[in-house]
């Protein structure tokens, strides 16, 4: 008789999800700082282009922001976000490379209620994909939110704004 099903299905869900972090963060905390470097397509703005106005009016961000975990210095090399105290640029780059590295672990984290469909009744999946929905997206804003923020102080161009910008049609040698 296999221990599986003495667990009850809220044990089995609470320690996937452990075993599921800590494998995705041990992972993330090994990814090289060279591809951390960049925004990916993952990380990279939305062409719709993202504002930090509407993180902070349309989600209201800031009221919510400081309520939530920060694990970025869990694991060895990692950074908590209240570091951005500090103002010196080395810091905010470091900072800038951990939001995309929080991004990527919270991307890959979400999936994991799609195995729960292994061992639980549907009622069981859909309650872990409201609780991966919940847990994870508002982090997802907030490293996006803080993304954009670093970039404003370190004075960097809005990569959104590329998006934006008209394509130059065919020329037709007449004056516009």
């Amino acid at each position: 008789m296999s221990a599986l099903p003495l667990l009850s299905p809220p044990l089995t869900s609470a320690l996937g999800w452990l075993g599921w972090s800590l494998l995705v963060g041990g992972l993330a905390n090994r990814l090289p700082l060279a591809m951390l470097a960049k925004d990916s397509w993952l990380t990279r703005p939305r062409p719709w282009g993202e504002r930090i106005q509407a993180y902070e009016r349309g989600l209201g961000i800031r009221r919510w922001k400081p309520w939530l975990p920060d694990a970025g210095s869990f694991l060895p090399g990692g950074m908590a976000k209240a570091a951005l105290a500090r103002r010196d640029r080395a810091c905010l780059e470091q900072l800038l490379i951990e939001t995309r590295r929080a991004e990527l672990v919270h991307l890959a984290l979400w999936p994991f209620w799609l195995l729960t469909a292994l061992w639980l009744p549907p009622q069981g999946v859909l309650i872990n994909l409201v609780f991966a929905t919940l847990f994870n997206l508002p982090c997802l804003w907030v490293q996006r939110y803080n993304r954009l923020r670093l970039r404003k102080i370190l004075g960097e161009e809005q990569p959104a704004a590329r998006h934006r910008q008209p394509l130059a049609g065919p020329s037709t040698g007449a004056p516009g």
